[in-house]
């Protein structure tokens, strides 16, 4: 049944397809978490003058708890293969700071509604999985809120919705040409 095993080279050769495929997996785990921080994030200078400066002035960067909520925990999915497909999909940001097409803050700007877009369908599309990591309507002191989010956030829990269908802008600018 297994006679191919038994010639010349097979051996040899499915060793080192086995130990190329350990160290691809290996490198591209050791690659994707080096990608997943703050730094390597904000190392393009588009983020860094731009949503990086705006983050910084957010509770989700200094806060009373003192509890910090980086890049990643946002918008990067915590589990495989979401997370994989989420870095594959942010390389074209990549792309675009080096094809010079998110460069500067001006240019940023341009492009920066489609790009929020693209992030909010995204966690439209998971009923904002990443938000509800640290937020739970279940764990919320409505009490100790404003009398706004006191008013809404029962009716948004009896109603089903989750976070990015009102905060939009939490953290990051609204575009200058949204509309809600």
């Amino acid at each position: 049944m297994f006679k191919w095993l038994k010639k010349s080279g097979v051996k040899l050769a499915l060793a080192i397809g086995s130990v190329t495929t350990l160290m691809a997996i290996i490198v591209g785990g050791v690659v994707i978490e080096g990608t997943n921080s703050l730094e390597f994030c904000v190392s393009c200078h588009s983020m860094e003058q731009t949503v990086y400066q705006e983050y910084k002035k957010s509770l989700h960067y200094k806060n009373e708890y003192g509890v910090r909520v980086e890049c990643p925990d946002c918008h990067v999915p915590q589990v495989y293969p979401d997370k994989l497909i989420a870095k594959v999909i942010a390389a074209k940001d990549v792309l675009h700071e080096i094809l010079g097409t998110i460069d500067t803050k001006e240019k940023f700007e341009t492009h920066r509604l489609r790009m929020a877009e693209r992030v909010w369908a995204k966690m439209e599309a998971t009923e904002s999985r990443e938000c509800r990591n640290c937020h739970s309507f279940d764990a919320m002191d409505l009490e100790e809120m404003g009398r706004r989010a006191q008013r809404k956030h029962p009716q948004a829990m009896q109603d089903g919705k989750h976070c990015i269908q009102c905060h939009k802008g939490v953290v990051h600018e609204l575009p200058e040409d949204y509309e809600d």
